[in-house]
């Protein structure tokens, strides 16, 4: 799976559409998150899948392992192509996400992927041991977790493209790895911390990258996307423009 997700980090459907109308006639991988889902719920994903997309939907579950287990089995009838829990919610919760999602799966269709957080892009070292109370290295704990998570039978991780290379070294190239917090070296950094180039991502084997604001908030979206794919696929060293 290697692809770029552009993150659909927008406030309602009319938004989206507004943003997507650039794109009419091209097939996209797009990232639903919370505040998307929560304001226009299935809906939304509906209207992207009918338009041809992929999504990546990004609810982040962290819950009991019945009530997730539960919530990926209504979850997996939307027929998303990808789909995450939290890997701090445990092997036993991470395995009953895999129960409902192959319970919700149609016969005969395939079940989304499911991968797990393992540390957000924006939280620090320091953040994570005075808050989290986590005394090992962050690059520790992103290790640790995705090892929990290969171990309990999902398909991959959410990471940073820092800790994907030891990742792939560790857990195989099979095992996926999805990074937020990409940037072009001219980029404004926002709230992610760590933070890295799509040229030291492809380097590192990342699977897939996910792309917000530089696309999403650019002059030219368009654009800015083709650019990013060509970086991407080609892994030249070009900037963006206006991103």
């Amino acid at each position: 799976m290697n692809s770029l997700i552009i993150a659909l980090d927008f406030s309602n459907a009319a938004e989206v559409e507004q943003f997507l109308r650039p794109f009419a006639g091209q097939q996209l991988f797009v990232k639903v998150g919370m505040e998307l889902f929560y304001q226009e719920g299935p809906a939304i994903i509906h209207q992207l899948k009918t338009a041809g997309h992929r999504i990546f939907l990004d609810l982040k579950l962290h819950d009991i392992p019945n009530t997730v287990m539960q919530a990926m089995k209504g979850l997996a009838r939307l027929q998303c192509d990808l789909i995450n829990v939290h890997a701090a919610g445990g092997k036993e919760m991470m395995e009953a996400a895999l129960e409902g999602l192959e319970a919700g799966t149609a016969a005969g269709n395939k079940r989304p992927g499911c991968i797990a957080v393992t540390q957000l892009t924006s939280t620090s070292e320091t953040q994570m041991k005075e808050e989290q109370l986590i005394p090992i290295s962050l690059t520790d704990s992103v290790l640790h977790y995705a090892t929990l998570t290969h171990d309990a039978g999902l398909d991959g991780v959410v990471c940073s493209a820092w800790e994907a290379g030891l990742i792939r070294e560790k857990l195989g190239s099979q095992f996926l790895t999805v990074c937020p917090g990409i940037r072009m070296s001219a980029d404004k950094t926002n709230d992610q911390k760590r933070i890295a180039t799509p040229e030291f991502a492809k380097t590192e084997g990342v699977s897939s990258i996910v792309v917000g604001r530089s696309i999403t908030k650019s002059i030219d979206p368009l654009a800015s996307y083709y650019k990013w794919m060509e970086v991407w696929n080609s892994g030249y060293n070009h900037e963006a423009e206006n991103c």
